[in-house]
């Protein structure tokens, strides 16, 4: 019952790391943007995928849905009323365990949603053919895409030693994208 009233009335915006790798320097990014959603009075959480359960690919996917799996589908998925995605470019594309947590969910918890998509990369391209795929997917699941995609190159270029944001662009664009995702909501 509470999961259907969230879905009636979403309350905030979910900011997705789609990597659930050890360390990895997309948090940076995640962390930004909760920054600037919250400067801007906007209720977020934020969900990584390290913290879906280990064994979902197998035990979520075919039914066997457990209590700590539902719990994240409630409070990140069917709570949101909006979602950002970053995603760092894995092979070309978004990371496969991101691609596992959609597939292992009803399509219709994302339906009527918006999304805003941010790629990351240690190379030039900022994972823009990762996000322009995942962007796609999240048509096909009747989410609104906002049509601002953010590819974030060299990522680690923008850090200092501390992994602060030091790149004002990158900042000001995330801002933007944030802005403009706020008013869509």
């Amino acid at each position: 019952m509470l999961a259907l009233l969230f879905n009636i009335f979403p309350t905030m915006i979910s900011i997705i790391c789609a990597t659930n790798r050890p360390k990895n320097q997309t948090q940076k990014v995640v962390d930004l943007y909760k920054s600037l959603l919250e400067a801007q009075g906007e209720a977020c959480q934020v969900l990584g995928m390290n913290q879906v359960p280990a064994d979902f690919i197998v035990s979520e996917s075919y039914g066997n849905r457990s209590e700590e799996f539902e719990g994240l589908v409630s409070q990140y998925l069917i709570a949101a009323k909006a979602f950002v995605i970053i995603a760092p470019e894995y092979n070309g594309s978004y990371p496969g365990v991101f691609k596992a947590f959609l597939d292992a969910n009803d399509p219709k918890i994302f339906a009527g949603k918006k999304i805003a998509l941010v790629g990351v990369a240690s190379g030039r391209a900022g994972n823009l053919r990762g996000i322009d795929h995942l962007a796609q997917v999240a048509h096909h699941l009747g989410m609104h895409v906002l049509p601002n995609l953010v590819p974030i190159s060299k990522l680690h270029e923008l850090l200092d030693a501390q992994g602060n944001f030091v790149d004002e662009t990158t900042k000001q664009v995330l801002e933007q994208q944030s802005k403009e995702l706020i008013e869509l909501c």
